[in-house]
């Protein structure tokens, strides 16, 4: 019985053994059939790994040719604003200042957002699939041309087809699978590859990001012509009133200068949020822009440039230099004010570039935008399903073909530059050229009655011409030519000394204004002129203050006021005391007509005004303001 136990134990512990090693097998089989698929899916990998170490430098080599090739691509992109080859150039005009691309330092970058010559709003934003596209293409080129010359010198023989190229741009990486039969062979030795892949660091998708939120937000929220505005304002003549009885003057000149390099300046002190700068200078908060995200966290930041000698346009209305802004107060009948202020309200157009740039270990990123701001406010934010034509429809349907020519008074062609006038709207139409004895332009103009050809030529006065263009017509402009003069403004018959005068000869609908002694050259062409001059010395009036209180019927609150009851309201008006510091001493009023013939042989106009004595007091003031209208002036050209 116990040998029968000891036998069934011994059975069943050999049939346990072999169920065990059974299981082993099974599982060195899976392992086997396992081991079998992964080579087959990774033989490529795992082969060029395994490759003969005699070939292995030939290689690495066709690896990082293509490595050095994306580098190259990815950086070029980067200072491209994304592109690798530019889109089609497109030039710039009078009416918009903008190219296609921004010129830096020698380098076209083209703009994301840009006004074509023509006025018409234009988006040139690549995508990153547009991106990819262009670096596959790249590559595809640029491997063909991989040199392998230093090798074949050595005995190796390299063979290899056509390219098939596939790139992914990543944020932190470019991904780059090359799929090409690549043979290299060194005696009895032959090596081929068919699948090649490269990681390329580099922030290119990173920068494309963040730079895409940016623009983004510019577009939707138009922050930088929102800071322009601020700029323009602070820097130049907007809207205002000044408590003063002499006129305020700017030049024009130097409206634009300091306007452009308060830009430059204001414009570099723009941020995002989240980079050192802004998160450090926290009394700069006016400047910082939030993107939506916090850039900086991988060491990038974001910067804002404009350089004021970028193509930028700035216009003034009233087109007249210098601006003027004369006193009330002081004029015949307005004698009951007691006090003078000098308003004024000057409209802008200004146009200009920023290249706006994300950079950060050792690469930069970055692409320009046109900035528009019109009559004093921010273009319109664009719609990103349809761009917006911001030239006024009458230009944008020019129909009738009109033939002009241009000549100076002696009937010999001039050069000019036409536009057409149709009640408040501009078309720029082109530019009269010479051929043989005519100057001609034939183009299509907008259709209107009675509109204005505007002819501009340099060193000759802008020429307005009456014409409607319902149907062709061909039309000859004479340009009168400008002289330039010596200016010497003299009162009773002696230099002005210390004292002013603001000079102003009104002919036509055009004007000329001079102050005088800072203008000391005056340009006149012929024809018939109103001058006044107004010469102003140093004084000191006493403006004494007042207090008074006005009493107005308004409407009663309640239901009263409904049915007319009214009630009385006062209130008190305060004119403050003024102290006037300039004062008109001098001047007078003339016609006078000058003939071409002593513009083209004079050398100075000399004005000389009556001395009306200066004023010690507001009547005297108001009285030498009166004078100024039944005073002649004495006008000669020497």
């Amino acid at each position: 019985m116990k040998n029968n136990l000891k036998m069934s134990f011994l059975l069943g512990k050999e049939t346990s053994e072999r169920k065990a090693q059974v299981t082993i097998f099974i599982i060195i089989a899976i392992m086997l059939v396992a081991a079998v698929v992964v080579i087959f899916l990774l033989r490529d990998k795992i082969f060029q790994k395994g490759m003969p170490k005699e070939v292995l430098p030939v290689y690495n080599y066709f690896l990082s040719c293509i490595e050095d090739n994306t580098k190259q691509a990815a950086l070029v992109m980067e200072s491209q604003a994304g592109y690798l080859e530019l889109p089609e150039f497109e030039a710039g005009s009078e009416y918009m200042p903008f190219s296609s691309q921004l010129n830096f330092l020698g380098f076209a970058v083209p703009y994301w957002y840009y006004v074509s010559a023509n006025g018409i709003i234009k988006e040139q934003i690549p995508s990153k699939e547009k991106m990819e596209q262009q670096i596959e293409e790249h590559l595809k080129d640029r491997i063909k041309r991989c040199n392998f010359r230093d090798f074949e010198s050595r005995g190796f023989i390299v063979e290899r087809e056509n390219p098939e190229v596939d790139v992914s741009i990543k944020d932190e990486r470019i991904e780059v699978k090359v799929d090409m039969p690549l043979t290299i062979s060194s005696g009895d030795l032959t090596s081929i590859q068919k699948k090649h892949e490269v990681s390329v660091k580099t922030r290119l998708g990173k920068f494309y990001s963040i730079a895409k939120k940016i623009y983004e937000k510019e577009k939707e929220d138009m922050f930088l012509e929102n800071y322009g505005i601020d700029i323009l304002r602070l820097y130049a003549p907007v809207d205002g009133t000044e408590l003063t009885c002499s006129p305020k003057v700017w030049s024009q000149d130097s409206i634009k200068t300091d306007l452009k390099n308060a830009l430059q300046e204001n414009t570099q002190a723009i941020k995002v949020k989240g980079n050192y700068y802004a998160l450090s200078k926290k009394e700069n908060k006016y400047f910082v822009q939030d993107i939506g995200e916090n850039v900086g966290s991988g060491g990038e930041a974001a910067n804002f440039l404009y350089f004021n000698d970028w193509p930028t346009k700035i216009e003034i209305y009233p087109d007249e230099d210098p601006l003027i802004a004369n006193p009330v107060g002081l004029q015949e009948g307005l004698g009951i004010l007691g006090f003078c202020y000098v308003p004024y309200h000057f409209v802008y157009d200004m146009d200009y570039p920023v290249l706006m740039q994300i950079y950060g270990s050792g690469e930069m990123f970055q692409f320009p935008v046109a900035v528009v701001i019109d009559k004093n406010k921010p273009r319109e934010a664009i719609d990103a399903q349809g761009l917006p034509d911001v030239v006024k429809e009458l230009c944008q349907h020019k129909l009738t073909e009109m033939n002009v020519h241009t000549y100076d008074t002696e009937l010999n062609p001039i050069e000019a530059q036409i536009k057409y006038k149709c009640f408040d709207t501009n078309c720029f139409i082109g530019n009269t050229t010479i051929s043989g004895e005519e100057a001609g332009l034939t183009a299509n103009f907008p259709q209107c009655v009675n509109g204005f050809i505007i002819a501009n030529a340099e060193g000759y006065a802008t020429k307005k011409y009456i014409a409607s263009t319902v149907a062709s017509d061909t039309l000859d402009i004479i340009l009168d030519k400008k002289y330039k003069l010596a200016l010497e403004i003299k009162k009773s018959g002696k230099s002005l000394g210390s004292d002013y005068a603001i000079v102003t000869l009104v002919k036509g609908d055009s004007s000329t204004i001079a102050v005088y002694p800072e203008q000391k050259e005056i340009e006149l062409t012929e024809g018939q002129y109103s001058i006044k001059v107004y010469v102003y010395s140093n004084s000191t009036i006493n403006l004494q203050g007042s207090t008074t209180e006005k009493c107005v019927d308004v409407p009663k609150s309640g239901i009263f006021g409904v049915f007319g009851a009214t009630e009385e309201k006062c209130f008190t008006l305060q004119i403050p005391d003024q102290v006037a510091s300039s004062a008109v001493s001098g001047g007078g009023k003339q016609e006078q007509y000058f003939s071409e013939s002593e513009l083209k042989q004079g050398k100075k106009l000399i004005i000389n005004a009556q001395d009306f004595g200066t004023p010690t007091k507001v009547e005297e003031l108001q009285a030498n303001y009166n004078n100024i209208e039944i005073n002649s002036l004495e006008v000669s050209i020497e």
